[in-house]
């Protein structure tokens, strides 16, 4: 029976959920989750004009009240006239914008849940509303929103300089608001992703280069003011993929050398944790190996990392997007490998996303009472 076949089984059996390695605590940094639940970010758009609204704490709360371990917001801009694509999602500068986000903080901690904000810029990944746009010209590295096809202008280096200001900003405010943790989202084809994309980052100054952690500068330096914003003792993650939305075949390291030399230059730069993305977490990373994305970053940097990709459920994501439902899943494969050490986090997402009680579902063995995800979650906070 091949690997896939063998998921495929476990998926329609429904096998037991035990995931008893998935209760052990974690410490980092002063860090200290109760367990191995990560809540993945997921964009909702349910914050108009920009400002988190009590619904969207509530939200939050709901999930921390039900023992998620960690709990990593949305997506929110930076201040950057672009950062974001879409009016609804929320921003994290302003006065009235910082505000709400602390009372997000403040309602999680109330019932004793731990919560970072995933700093974000778009780059140009336009809009889909036809009747909004941002204030503001698109960032990107080349002008490229993929390989070939033109969209924006290229960022000039005052521009460059301003968009690290902007994360380092946003990473201060975080800890001052009381965050427990920052992520920079440096995957899936945005901002910082276009940077480490030769099909997207065509530069000739010190941003681009022929060789991945020549194009990791512009991520490295982020990190380094974002370090020198917080300190060394406050924990910094950042989330990287191979895929990108506009390209799901793409791997920018190609082999586990190119691997070690790419993330290592984040490591080096003041990423204290790794959060891998895969569409599905099961698959190999590279020939040879049944390491992951996240189990290769492990084996290769030595710093903790997350793993994420249709964890508790049959379907990926991509495909949740386009309609496609998914059912439970067992978490066998998952426990095996946390347990031999491949990963330190797990980061759940639509599983959490319809069901607040995923966690406690898990632990108490309450798999009959496990939803199945459907698109029309998308379309409201439960």
């Amino acid at each position: 029976m091949r690997k896939s076949e063998r998921y495929e089984h476990l998926f329609e059996t429904g096998a037991t959920m035990s995931a008893e390695v998935l209760f052990k605590p974690f410490e980092f940094k002063g860090l200290r989750i109760p367990n191995r639940v990560v809540m993945a970010p997921m964009t909702r758009s349910f914050s108009p004009g920009g400002v988190a609204t009590d619904e969207v704490a509530q939200y939050y709360k709901r999930r921390a009240a039900a023992q998620v371990g960690l709990i990593v917001t949305e997506g929110t801009g930076v201040d950057r006239p672009a950062s974001l694509n879409d009016k609804n999602v929320p921003r994290f500068h302003g006065e009235k914008e910082l505000a709400a986000w602390k009372h997000v903080v403040d309602e999680v901690h109330s019932v004793g849940g731990l919560i970072a904000p995933q700093l974000w810029h778009v780059g140009n990944v336009r809009t889909r509303d036809p009747e909004w746009n941002p204030p503001g010209p698109y960032d990107s590295p080349s002008g490229l929103s993929r390989p070939g096809k033109e969209f924006g202008a290229p960022m000039s280096e005052e521009e460059v300089a301003d968009a690290i200001r902007a994360f380092a900003e946003a990473a201060a405010n975080a800890k001052a608001l009381g965050f427990d943790a920052i992520e920079l989202h440096g995957a899936h084809g945005y901002l910082i992703d276009q940077f480490f994309w030769e099909g997207t980052n065509l530069r000739e100054d010190a941003y681009g280069s022929k060789d991945l952690p020549g194009r990791s500068r512009f991520a490295a330096d982020i990190l380094k003011a974002v370090r020198k914003a917080v300190g060394p003792d406050y924990p910094v993650i950042i989330r990287i993929s191979q895929w990108k939305q506009q390209d799901y075949e793409v791997k920018l390291a190609q082999d586990p050398k190119a691997l070690e030399a790419w993330l290592g230059a984040l490591v080096d730069a003041g990423a204290d944790i790794l959060h891998c993305s895969q569409r599905r977490f099961w698959e190999p990373e590279f020939e040879g190996s049944d390491l992951n994305f996240a189990g290769w970053a492990k084996k290769l940097t030595g710093v903790p990392t997350i793993t994420v990709g249709s964890v508790g459920l049959s379907g990926e994501f991509i495909a949740a997007f386009a309609g496609e439902g998914s059912k439970p899943a067992s978490l066998e494969e998952l426990e095996r490998r946390l347990d031999r050490g491949d990963f330190d986090l797990v980061g759940v997402g639509r599983a959490l996303l319809q069901d607040p009680e995923w966690v406690v579902k898990i632990r108490e063995g309450r798999t009959s009472e496990l939803k199945n995800f459907e698109r029309e979650a998308l379309a409201k906070l439960y």
